[in-house]
C-alpha cells in the first residue's frame, strides 16, 4: 500500500502506470485486429478472440492491483453469490466516474463472463481504436433515426439485425454486455440542469438497453442491475484514487429475470415503450432507495460512535 505517500506525489506516479497499462495492451491487442482483417476465417477468428479475451483480463488484473497499490481501499460486495462465469447477462449501472469501467471490469473478473460494451458502428473504421475493439469482439450497432426510416421503409428492423449478426458470436461464448444507463456520468451540476427525480442518479435512458434487448435478449440469463457507491469520495472519484484517497467501493448486484416485461419492440410497440420505462424507472427509484438508505445508516452509525465517545 502506497497510501501514506503525499497525494502530490502518488498522483503522476499512479497516472503514468495506469497510461502505461492501457497504453501496453492497446499496442499488444491491436495487431490482433488487423489479423483478423487480413485472415477472415472461423479457426483464426476463434484463436484470436481468446487472445483478446485474455488480453482485456490482463489489463482488468493490472489495474485492479493499481488500484489497490496506490489505495488502501475495501471492497464491499454483496448480491454475487447466485453469479457464475458460464452465463450470458446483460449488465447495467449507474455512473459516477470514469473509474467506473476498471472498477465493473473489477467485478466481473472473476464472478461473470469479460464485459463487452456496444460501440457505434462508426467508431470501427477509426484506426487502432476500431481494430482494437474488433479484436476484444466488441458488438457494433448501427442505429437508424426516424428521418432516414421514413425515407427508406426498408431498413426497418435492419438495425437490429445487424446487431443480432455482430453478436452472434456470443451464442457459444459466455458474455456480459455493459450499459451505463444514465449516459452520463452524474455529478450535481448534471442532476440539477436535468431536473433529475432522483436524490443520487440522473435519470435513465431507455433506448439503448431496450436496443441491447430486443437484439439479443433471448442469449441473457439474467440481467444484472449494480448500484455503485464510493462512499468517502463522493465528489472526485478518479482523482482521489489517483492520490491515494480512495477508501471503499460499494458494489450492490441485483439478479433480474429477462422476460416479456423487458423484451419487445420499444421503437414500434407504443405499449412496450410505455411498460419498458416504468420498469427501468421503478429499477432507477429502488436503487436512488438503496444509496440514501447507505448514506442514512452510515450517518446513524457515525452519529452512535461520536455518542459513544
Amino acid at each position: 500500500m502506497l497510501s501514506f505517500l503525499p497525494g502530490w506525489l502518488l498522483l503522476p506516479v499512479s497516472f503514468s502506470c495506469f497510461a502505461l497499462n492501457l497504453a501496453f495492451w492497446g499496442i499488444v491487442v491491436t495487431p490482433i485486429g488487423i489479423i483478423k482483417l487480413l485472415l477472415p476465417f472461423k479457426n483464426v477468428h476463434r484463436v484470436l478472440a481468446m487472445a483478446g479475451r485474455s488480453c482485456f483480463r490482463g489489463w482488468t488484473i493490472v489495474n485492479t492491483g493499481l488500484i489497490n497499490l496506490f489505495n488502501d481501499v475495501d471492497w464491499q460486495i454483496s448480491g454475487e453469490q447466485t453469479l457464475d462465469r458460464e452465463s450470458w447477462y446483460l449488465l447495467i449501472a449507474n455512473h459516477k466516474s470514469w473509474l467506473d469501467i476498471p472498477v465493473v471490469s473489477g467485478f466481473a473478473h472473476k464472478l461473470i463472463p469479460e464485459p463487452k460494451f456496444f460501440l457505434k458502428d462508426q467508431l470501427k473504421w477509426i484506426p487502432f481504436l476500431g481494430t482494437g475493439c474488433w479484436a476484444l469482439d466488441m458488438p457494433y450497432m448501427k442505429r437508424y433515426s426516424a428521418a432516414t426510416l421514413a425515407k427508406h421503409p426498408h431498413l426497418k428492423g435492419k438495425d437490429i439485425a445487424t446487431t443480432r449478426k455482430s453478436c452472434a458470436k456470443f451464442l457459444t461464448v459466455p458474455t456480459t454486455i455493459i450499459n451505463f444507463v444514465e449516459g452520463s456520468r452524474c455529478t450535481e451540476q448534471k442532476r440539477l440542469a436535468k431536473q433529475s427525480p432522483f436524490q443520487y442518479l440522473l435519470p435513465p435512458k431507455a433506448g439503448g438497453i431496450a436496443f441491447t434487448l430486443a437484439s439479443m435478449g433471448e442469449q441473457f440469463n439474467a440481467i444484472l442491475d449494480l448500484t455503485l457507491i464510493y462512499p468517502d469520495n463522493q465528489q472526485h472519484v478518479a482523482l482521489d484514487m489517483l492520490m491515494g484517497r480512495l477508501k471503499r467501493i460499494v458494489i450492490k448486484a441485483d439478479v433480474l429475470a429477462v422476460d416479456e416485461q423487458v423484451i419487445g419492440d420499444y421503437f414500434n410497440d407504443e405499449g412496450f415503450r410505455q411498460r419498458f420505462q416504468l420498469w427501468l424507472n421503478q429499477r432507477w427509484q429502488a436503487k436512488d432507495q438503496h444509496i440514501q438508505a447507505f448514506y442514512q445508516q452510515e450517518q446513524q452509525t457515525a452519529t452512535s460512535q461520536q455518542l459513544a465517545c
